[in-house]
């Protein structure tokens, strides 16, 4: 972490108002079922659909680090555009608070109307994780439970159901994640040591 990127986590932490801490990512989700391990009674086997089509849609995922909560917003296509109405998403579950969000550099998180949107929000904060660390962000781990519970092995026939599956599973699970204890809490336990 930089030292512009400490100093921002610290400045948030001493504020007087509490920052709600998001971590957030994207997925594709496709028709075609991921297959695993599973039991079944003897002489009838499992048997799993084939979709020969591509047929996906894609979702942002954010979720709250300190309480496991997750927003989810379903797109067509991952652009500048679409980001910018899940983060209004994130401004609506939060109407009171100031938000850091920490996100990849993905493509579609640059740009003139992600850098306008956010000009026009001061309380919300950006803060990328470090390049090819995917294991750093809690909601990796939120799109493999919830492939787990619901995209491997599923029967369903259509795209919009498989999706409405996915989004209940992801809103009312809650997640729960180690990260502040990891990397948010040492950082600025460092700070306060400093001064002693």
């Amino acid at each position: 972490m930089g030292g512009h990127d400490r100093k921002k986590l610290i400045d948030l932490a001493l504020a007087p108002e509490p920052t709600i801490i998001l971590a957030e990512d994207e997925a594709k989700l496709y028709l075609q079922a991921s297959t695993m391990a599973v039991w079944t009674p003897r002489g009838q086997p499992f048997v799993v659909r084939l979709d020969p089509g591509r047929a996906s849609t894609a979702f942002y995922g954010t979720l709250n680090v300190h309480t496991g909560q997750e927003i989810v917003t379903q797109a067509e296509h991952l652009t500048a555009q679409t980001t910018v109405v899940h983060l209004q998403a994130l401004l609506d579950a939060y109407p009171r608070s100031n938000i850091l969000v920490l996100w990849d550099k993905a493509p579609w998180h640059r740009g003139a109307a992600i850098r306008a949107f956010l000009a026009a929000h001061p309380r919300l904060s950006l803060l990328t994780f470090p390049t090819a660390a995917p294991d750093l962000n809690p909601q990796e781990h939120v799109w493999r439970a919830t492939r787990r519970a619901v995209a491997h092995n599923h029967t369903q026939r259509r795209l919009p159901d498989l999706a409405a599956r996915f989004i209940h599973y992801l809103q009312h699970t809650t997640f729960v994640s180690s990260f502040l204890h990891k990397y948010m809490y040492p950082v600025c336990a460092d700070f306060i040591g400093s001064f002693y």
